[in-house]
């Protein structure tokens, strides 16, 4: 009796463990995560935001660079609820370092997973397990001037 609860423990152990170190790439609109949470609201109009690849304004001074990754509960989310929720926090980060340097900008924003580049102007990569979701970033501060 013992060696069955010994190896139901096991196999429930090995199962679980498993499922906690699942990580599934999700990729993920960028349009539909600035549509979601009320992230337009939230980030406001003070910083603006270019993903690689899009056309910027001129940009009159570089502020410097930096990275930000950020993780969610994912429980009991949807892919897409905690991607867009772990989205939105790092936008918000990389708005408040923009505001730290005196940028009005921050360009060149690449999914950087794992400090793997992905580039992207219109998806954002999400890596889901079972209890956290993350979103990596890269991007440029800088000052622009008008359009």
């Amino acid at each position: 009796m013992m060696k069955k609860i010994l190896a139901i423990m096991l196999v429930t152990s090995a199962v679980a463990m498993s499922a906690q170190a699942s990580d599934t790439k999700v990729m993920l609109p960028i349009a539909g995560a600035m549509a979601a949470n009320d992230a337009q609201a939230r980030l406001g109009d003070s910083v603006k935001f270019y993903f690689a690849g899009q056309t910027t304004p001129a940009i009159i001074k570089t502020l410097g660079s930096d990275k930000v990754s950020l993780k969610t509960n994912a429980v009991g989310k949807s892919d897409e609820k905690s991607c867009n929720w772990v989205f939105l926090s790092d936008m918000i980060s990389l708005q408040k370092r923009a505001v730290e340097l005196g940028a009005n900008a921050v360009v060149n924003i690449t999914n950087n997973y794992n400090n793997v580049e992905n580039p992207s102007a219109t998806e954002f990569e999400c890596h889901v397990g079972t209890i956290m979701s993350g979103v990596a970033f890269k991007a440029d501060f800088v000052r622009i001037g008008d359009k």
